[in-house]
């Protein structure tokens, strides 16, 4: 493309794949080989050192996308997570994390840092000034999550990374909600991003992957790490997954617009109480959001009436499926205190706003007259179900 930039759609379609040279096909061969040749040869090849064809290849399309050197891609999300934590972390040294987290990373914290002698603090909110205010002399890392999951609060990408740089500490973020679509932190002088590509970068809901991009220097410092932890993923998963980067602009595009209309829809409904969703304007991070973000996501949560049980209606939804994960084409719900984040117990998910009748909608790209139609069905199940018990 002569140097050119090139567009999100030919990024996703056309870098990183792997190229047909013997038969001319138009998509990347996969090469399940666990084994390749040491001698006489440029590359040593050893799956575990995330350097097959199609790993190597798959890579530079992350990268690219997240505006980044380099990528690496892992097993899963949380494998993503661990290790480039661990890499810029040791005994003695200390964490600032964004209050409200993904369920798995604030697992991972909690049962696995004080055995290794890694310090932590969670902050108070997610603000510029209230990561400062933790930051000790040890302190390494500064790590958030915007939008989060699953209350959908935005952080100051700029305002985080300026924090981190002016204490010379690597910032991270978890990627996952915007996606590569709708948000580059990079941009902003985040230092590494990382993502469950298991989500919108699958999108289909049949793959487990993670990835993460960042500089040259950052990525070879988390990768000498990830060969020994051993993270790395199956080619056919790696194929897969190139598969389905190719339509990510078009699928989430679509996904920011059914989650837009589906949020207004909710937050004009008499039967909900409350609507998390950055693209509503009533949302207090609404114009931090405008700033940072090309479209405001896919991801929304809702609550009920008090009066109305949050179990029943997901039981009583027909098209929309109440299951665990999210970002698959097709719309699901689920309970963050029953699913992602009852590792966290009763008083952390009080703690931070998530109540047990809190659902989390990852709106696909049906219909919104369809789901519309599904949530009132279900609405009115639950409303005479509630009658006949009194």
């Amino acid at each position: 493309m002569d140097g050119k930039k090139i567009g999100l759609n030919t990024i996703c379609t056309h870098v990183g794949e792997v190229k047909d040279e013997k038969y001319k096909g138009a998509i990347s061969p996969l090469y399940m080989s666990t084994s390749y040749a040491f001698e006489d040869v440029e590359v040593k090849r050893y799956p575990r050192y995330f350097n097959t064809p199609n790993q190597e290849a798959l890579c530079k399309k992350i990268a690219l996308l997240e505006h980044a050197e380099s990528g690496l891609i892992f097993g899963s999300g949380m494998a993503a997570i661990s290790t480039s934590l661990m890499a810029f972390l040791k005994a003695g040294d200390h964490v600032v994390l964004q209050q409200i987290l993904y369920g798995g990373t604030f697992h991972l914290i909690h049962e696995e840092f004080n055995k290794f002698g890694i310090e932590y603090s969670f902050t108070n909110g997610w603000r510029p000034e209230d990561f400062e205010a933790k930051i000790r002399p040890n302190t390494k890392v500064v790590y958030i999550e915007t939008p989060s999951n699953p209350l959908l609060t935005v952080t100051d990408l700029k305002g985080v990374a300026e924090v981190a740089k002016k204490h010379g500490i690597v910032s991270m973020i978890d990627n996952t909600f915007a996606s590569p679509v709708n948000q580059n932190p990079i941009d902003f002088a985040i230092d590494v991003v990382i993502h469950s590509a298991t989500k919108y970068m699958g999108g289909h809901s049949d793959i487990l992957a993670g990835a993460v991009a960042s500089s040259e220097a950052n990525i070879n410092r988390i990768y000498n790490l990830a060969k020994n932890f051993g993270g790395s993923l199956s080619d056919y998963t790696v194929w897969l997954l190139e598969r389905s980067l190719k339509t990510m602009g078009i699928r989430v595009k679509a996904q920011n617009e059914n989650a837009q209309r589906m949020a207004e829809y909710l937050n004009q409904n008499e039967n909900v109480k409350n609507v998390y969703y950055p693209g509503l304007s009533s949302h207090p991070d609404h114009n931090l959001a405008k700033s940072q973000m090309k479209g405001f996501g896919g991801m929304l949560s809702f609550e009920l009436q008090d009066d109305l049980d949050a179990s029943q209606f997901q039981k009583s939804l027909q098209l929309i499926k109440p299951s665990m994960s999210l970002a698959g084409v097709e719309s699901t719900v689920l309970s963050p205190a029953l699913t992602s984040h009852a590792l966290l117990g009763a008083e952390e998910r009080k703690k931070q706003g998530i109540s047990d009748g809190l659902i989390r909608f990852s709106v696909g790209i049906e219909e919104t007259e369809d789901l519309i139609t599904d949530i009132e069905q279900a609405m009115e199940k639950v409303k005479v179900a509630r009658l006949h018990l009194q």
